[in-house]
């Protein structure tokens, strides 16, 4: 073996060191001593995150009560489940927030212009499942490069994106199915 197999590299702080450092440091509340990411930066983004879920939830919602037709009703109980699905990751990223020392931001004035999914009522059935599988991807792809840029800086909020785009994956999926479903013809490639 080379030289640098005999290098052992340290695991963690001594256990006095951690817990000196803990008590040092209790003004930092769940951020600790050894965050390296920038903490504003962070609650910004989040408060971006926050307001997408939201209009998410809002979209959702009105869709489930909006949506109309003879087959409706299967789809109307879909959209009121990511509702709900999206109302959990609001609750999960306002919590985030808050750890990080930040308020999270509710005010619906310019909900919107913070937001990174769009509002649109949309029309017919079709249209709906159309708005929605658009705003899907909008997150998906949103998540996937909020994931990339937190890397290792903060791999709690690194985490909780990643559990919010399994779910994110999952519903254009959804609508992806319900849109082949009601246009007889499927529109991705396999």
């Amino acid at each position: 073996m080379g030289q640098a197999a005999n290098v052992q590299k340290p695991f963690l702080s001594d256990v006095q060191t951690l817990r000196d450092r803990a008590r040092k440091n209790l003004n930092d509340g769940a951020i600790g001593s050894n965050y390296v990411g920038d903490v504003s930066k962070t609650i910004e983004i989040l408060q971006s995150v926050l307001a997408t879920e939201i209009v998410c939830v809002l979209r959702y919602t009105q869709h489930s009560i909006a949506g109309h037709g003879i087959s409706s009703e299967g789809v109307k109980a879909e959209f009121a489940v990511h509702a709900k699905e999206e109302l959990e990751h609001v609750h999960m990223v306002a919590e985030r927030i808050n750890q990080l020392g930040g308020n999270p931001d509710f005010n619906p004035e310019g909900l919107l212009s913070r937001s990174a999914s769009q509002y649109v009522a949309g029309g017919n059935l079709v249209e709906l499942i159309k708005e929605n599988l658009i705003a899907e991807r909008i997150a998906v792809d949103h998540y996937r490069e909020l994931i990339r840029y937190f890397g290792n800086d903060d791999p709690g909020t690194k985490n909780m994106l990643e559990d919010i785009l399994r779910v994110e994956e999952e519903h254009a999926d959804d609508m992806h199915d319900l849109l082949v479903a009601h246009e007889g013809k499927p529109m991705l490639k396999n």
